[in-house]
């Protein structure tokens, strides 16, 4: 299960994570963000061992949203280290979101 990134924990789970993190803005009235999420969700699963996978809901986190100057959902960053080194926006297909994980590792 993809993990849920807010402010108050972004810091700590996103920047200060060891490994590849994805990170998909969202938000719930958003309909290719609900198409995309079954997907963000396999994602977590098969990267359990490996990456973090999760979402920050732009309208309970806008302080996240805002620092990363998301315009248009969905966003999806890929960081490693602490910092952004992926960025998709729009649908993207699983494959091309798998690549960018494992390409930060």
């Amino acid at each position: 299960m993809a993990l849920e990134f807010t402010d108050a924990n972004f810091q700590e789970e996103v920047l200060g994570a060891s490994g590849p993190v994805l990170v998909d803005f969202w938000a719930e009235w958003c309909g290719p963000c609900k198409a995309i999420g079954p997907a963000i969700e396999e994602l977590a699963t098969e990267y359990a061992d490996k990456a973090k996978v999760g979402k920050v809901d732009i309208d309970s986190n806008r302080d996240v949203a805002m620092q990363y100057n998301i315009q248009s959902i969905p966003s999806i960053l890929i960081f490693k280290d602490g910092q952004v080194v992926e960025t998709f926006v729009g649908m993207k297909a699983k494959d091309d979101l798998a690549a960018a994980i494992d390409a930060a590792m």
